[in-house]
């Protein structure tokens, strides 16, 4: 599927029969990349904005767009940790609403048969977004509470996860009884919602405030994130899914000894293949230890991938919402 045109995610892409690519990436030009016989695609905000012309890394017309996907190894070198006929969770930053995809051999991982496909595909932007604001970015530690918004979506399930398995305890933030069930099911310990008292409520959950805030949505709601801070507490901006940019007033950070963090999980790992091995590794002990088990939402054929792409931006979706392709 590419996008030919930035109308919008119900008509900008098109079904196009095009060469498969060549095993390589341009995030490791100089070192063949794995091929992958894709089964599953994960669907993103940031395709969402490439239908618009509107994200940072938007390719000249027509592209195929899809960062993650799930498969069976093709092909692979020597120093990558999957070999040929492996199942494999890939992050390929662009091509992935296709049969074939290509990732850079530190960004494809072992796929553990706990998982299926489809979560395979919700494996990798959310999860590894999710340890790095919470460990590297947050500082979390066992013992501390996090509060995080968008509680049911696959950022938002993927950090309930991540945070539990760290030893913390959880407050998701929702706007209505599906994405309750939904955020609880993920291993959230408390919920509230969105459009009542939730801020006052944490902090009677927690007697006094909560440690972390993780925040993919922006927006009204950002001042509240902060004076749901206790002393030393953390919110971590991840995305604007919300729509506007909020401002902050530093002398709440000085008067409460509270810190905004910035978390750009894909800026900051694209040039340390080191660190994104170190955190496909925690990802894979999480996955073994029962942690993390991706929350799958809809699921869609390829060619209704603008259909997926306008359930994100309508704010519909819980969970990862994936495109299957090929076989099984």
């Amino acid at each position: 599927m590419q996008i030919t045109e930035h109308t919008g995610p119900e008509s900008a892409l098109e079904r196009s029969d095009v060469p498969e690519p060549e095993p390589w990436h341009s995030l490791a030009p100089d070192h063949p990349g794995v091929v992958v016989d894709v089964r599953a695609a994960g669907v993103s905000f940031p395709e969402v904005l490439q239908t618009r012309g509107e994200y940072q890394i938007n390719p000249d017309l027509p592209f195929v767009p899809g960062s993650e996907v799930a498969g069976i190894v093709r092909s692979a070198p020597d120093d990558a940790e999957v070999a040929e006929g492996d199942r494999v969770a890939a992050f390929c930053m662009l091509g992935g609403f296709a049969e074939v995809a290509v990732a850079p051999s530190f960004f494809a991982f072992p796929l553990s048969e706990e998982l299926d496909f489809a979560q395979g595909a919700g494996l990798i932007l959310n999860y590894h977004t999710a340890w790095f604001a919470l460990m590297l970015r947050g500082r979390l530690t066992e013992g501390e509470t996090v509060l995080v918004h968008g509680a049911a979506g696959g950022v938002g399930t993927a950090v309930i996860q991540v945070a539990k398995g760290a030893g913390a305890r959880v407050i998701g933030v929702v706007s209505n009884d599906e994405k309750e069930r939904v955020a609880r099911e993920a291993g959230a310990d408390d919920v509230v919602r969105s459009d009542g008292a939730w801020k006052d409520e944490a902090q009677e959950l927690t007697g006094g405030g909560v440690d972390v805030v993780i925040d993919p949505v922006g927006g009204d709601r950002f001042t509240d994130s902060l004076r749901a801070l206790r002393e030393d507490g953390r919110l971590v901006v991840i995305g604007f899914t919300g729509g506007s940019i909020p401002e902050v007033k530093v002398n709440r950070l000085l008067l409460n000894n509270t810190e905004v963090i910035g978390a750009g999980w894909g800026a900051y790992v694209l040039g340390r293949p080191d660190l994104t091995r170190e955190i496909g590794g925690e990802i894979g002990r999480l996955v073994g230890e029962g942690f993390v088990r991706p929350t799958v939402g809809a699921r869609y054929p390829l060619d209704r991938a603008g259909e997926a792409l306008a359930l994100l931006d309508g704010r519909g979706a819980t969970g990862k919402v994936v495109l299957e392709v090929g076989e099984g």
